[in-house]
């Protein structure tokens, strides 16, 4: 291993989550600049620095100096200090007043920052309040700097300094040393398992008392995670005792005090204690009450003969509507809630134009949402009248450390008198639970989706859990009408659900039978990059690979390298960047995979990058314009590829879909149906037919623990 000393001159690149850095060092022994690179959070600017390492020479940029790690010393000479202070470290001080505040305290102005910044007046500039923001983002500076060297002395990275310092101020270093799983709860982007390694290499026990209810709180965000609303109490302490390596015995006495003291939202059900966080517990009971509710107090339809006017609407539409679609219309005039569900080509669209006539000839102001973007555009160009996203509607803005704050809620409602939300489907519990506050008393709700879909990504699944109630009116629309029925698309939607091999012999429905993975993933690139383009389909915006799983060499990740690799290659005038394991690059087609509140773009969002440098990325999505500092690129995910359940509420006009053998755990038939019914012109599945025999045979969808059908009973009896 080598030595090098010199001061920090530029920061070329740091990975966002801070593993990999980048930059620029002026070494007096090696009489220039040199370029280093390694796996060590980034130092500040001006910064005089130890690096332990070896020398490399890099295929493409050259001889560098390969970092093993960084040891950080305050600058001793004049020419140093004033290049530190000048480096924009310091909030307030530029190159010109380093000069001056050098000049003027000479070798003892970092005393002088650290002890006695009062006198920094006496500097030409300076003044009192200047003199203020000086000392604050000194001593901020300061503090990250011994909080930065304590993660990395604990084996983690520097680079979450910043926020813990945010977080918690002077209190950091006595935070992390005491209590380092309060960072879990407090600090966005740090986790159970990063507070755990600290606390482990503090020398926590593994049955301390912290540990052990971080990893309950854990358990419970991962059940959440799984898209369950609560948990039995026997499998938390199971999942908690596994995740920890704990003892069971333990957990279980823990969990149990945690529900007698009331730190744990408990519902007592048939026996079972069912635990969930307290954020699920309160959107489950208001989601069921305010349902409840809108059914019982909606406001009245002025129509002495509902069944006429149905039948009245039918005649000037010249339309001839199924049992079910009529049902629907008369549902909507006679009740306050109505559920419409329905698959593919069975009119969903004509009875949702037809509960807008209707209503609309009451007088009702009609509000559309629908949970994304790409499926709200689906309902306005379905209905020809503006729809709008859920968090549209509910003007959501960024609360307190990125929570959700939205201005339409139980004291500010949305002006309507009738709701209509279309893939209802995809609505979580926590989503419908700010939406039904947001509806005024009276006003009447229609919730439009596709049950046999795969249920939400987030906890819960609202509509299964609504028509299993059989508390609301449901209409479930089955009949296939003859245009629909010419899309092989279509017949083949119903035949997997009705659990039948889909028949494959159509333009526009193909099975390429293929047992190798890698040549299923050079056929699915050769399909976007070459094929389907010479059949006229733009591949960016109209061809969609999606995929049953993330890993594997079918799986999300795979797909997503090898046709970045080909869609967008790589050119002298693109920039890349490494971020959260993956590589972005100018020009990328990404999707958001999270909600961002402060900047109003949601988890499944997509959109393109259309400028990347080492300090941001500019996206552009159809709603318009975000830009991402290079600490929130992790929130970017390449989306050339998806998962199916990221596709929900898309639709596409071509869908190439990989089934093969190492896929068998996630392969099942709403699954594949999801899949299906997101293609508007051709679906192309690639793989082996027993994967494909599977996927259709499999109908056992795991039950999401919930109480909300049980609540709209009645249950549990308060």
């Amino acid at each position: 291993m080598e030595q090098l000393k010199g001061v920090v001159a530029a920061i070329t690149f740091q990975s966002p989550d801070g593993d990999f850095t980048v930059f620029k060092v002026n070494s007096e022994e090696k009489s220039g600049t040199v370029n280093v690179a390694g796996r060590v959070a980034a130092p500040l600017l001006g910064e005089q620095v130890v690096l332990i390492g070896r020398w490399v020479e890099h295929i493409k940029f050259g001889r560098q100096f390969q970092a093993q790690s960084c040891q950080r010393i305050l600058p001793t000479t004049l020419a140093g200090i004033e290049r530190f202070l000048g480096s924009g470290a310091v909030r307030g001080i530029g190159p010109a007043m380093a000069a001056r505040l050098v000049s003027h305290f000479g070798e003892s102005v970092l005393d002088v920052l650290a002890a006695d910044t009062q006198r920094l007046v006496e500097v030409e500039g300076i003044g009192a309040k200047k003199a203020a923001m000086i000392r604050e983002s000194y001593a901020l500076q300061s503090e990250q700097r011994e909080v930065m060297l304590f993660l990395e002395m604990h084996g983690v990275s520097g680079s979450y300094a910043a926020k813990i310092c945010a977080a918690y101020g002077s209190e950091a270093l006595s935070v992390l040393e005491s209590d380092p799983y309060r960072l879990a709860k407090d600090v966005a982007g740090i986790g159970f398992r990063t507070a755990d390694q600290i606390a482990v290499s503090l020398g926590f026990d593994r049955n301390h008392p912290s540990r052990l209810e971080a990893g309950v709180d854990f358990a419970l965000y991962q059940t959440a995670q799984a898209g369950h609303s609560c948990v039995p109490e026997e499998l938390l302490v199971k999942e908690t005792a596994k995740l920890l390596g704990a003892d069971t015995f333990e957990v279980a006495f823990l969990i149990s005090n945690l529900m007698k003291n009331g730190s744990l939202c408990v519902e007592d059900w048939r026996g079972t204690h069912l635990i969930y966080l307290y954020s699920l517990y309160t959107a489950e009971r208001t989601v069921a009450s305010r349902l409840l509710e809108l059914q019982s107090q909606a406001k009245p339809i002025d129509c002495a003969d509902i069944h006429e006017a149905v039948a009245q609407w039918e005649k000037q539409a010249e339309l001839a509507l199924a049992t079910a679609q009529r049902a629907a219309l008369v549902g909507v005039l006679e009740h306050g809630i109505l559920v419409l569900t329905g698959g593919p080509g069975t009119g969903k669209t004509t009875t949702v134009r037809g509960i807008l006539e209707l209503l609309s000839a009451q007088g009702f102001k009609i509000l559309l949402g629908a949970p994304t973007g790409r499926a709200a555009k689906r309902l306005s160009e379905a209905t020809g009248r503006e729809a709008m996203t859920v968090h549209r509607l509910l003007e959501s803005t960024g609360g307190s450390k990125g929570a959700p704050y939205f201005a339409r809620n139980e004291d500010n409602p949305l002006d309507a008198d009738a709701v209509i939300l279309d893939e209802v489907s995809m609505m979580d519990i926590q989503l419908m639970s700010h939406f039904v506050q947001a509806l005024p008393t009276g006003c009447r709700l229609v919730l439009v989706g596709d049950v046999d879909q795969l249920p939400a990504v987030g906890p819960g699944s609202v509509l299964q859990d609504m028509i299993r109630s059989e508390a609301v009116p449901v209409v479930r629309l089955t009949e296939v009408f003859r245009q629909a029925g010419e899309s092989q698309i279509v017949v083949n939607a119903h035949r997997i659900n009705q659990g039948l091999i889909p028949q494959c012999n159509s333009a526009d429905f193909q099975f390429i039978e293929q047992r190798n993975e890698a040549e299923i993933v050079r056929e699915i690139v050769a399909l976007c990059a070459s094929e389907l383009p010479q059949d006229g389909y733009d591949w960016a915006r109209e061809v969609q690979v999606l995929s049953p799983m993330h890993r594997l060499e079918c799986g999300v990740e795979n797909l997503n390298k090898q046709l970045q690799a080909v869609l967008n290659p790589m050119t002298p005038d693109k920039a890349q960047i490494v971020s959260d394991g993956q590589l972005l690059r100018s020009g990328d087609k990404v999707m958001q995979i999270r909600n961002n509140y402060e900047k109003s773009v949601f988890n499944g969002d997509i959109g393109y990058i259309e400028h990347l440098d080492s300090e941001k990325a500019i996206v552009t999505y159809p709603e318009g314009t975000v830009v991402y500092d290079k600490s929130e690129l992790d929130e970017l995910h390449l989306a050339y590829a998806m998962s199916v359940h990221k596709s929900q509420g898309s639709e596409y006009a071509v869908v190439v879909m990989p089934l093969t053998a190492g896929h068998v755990r996630m392969l099942q038939r709403n699954l594949l149906y999801t899949a299906v019914t997101r293609a508007k012109e051709k679906v192309i599945l690639l793989g082996t037919k027993a994967a494909l025999n599977t996927a259709v045979a499999n109908d056992r969808t795991r039950r999401r623990y919930s109480l909300l059908a049980e609540r709209l009973h009645g249950e549990p009896y308060e």
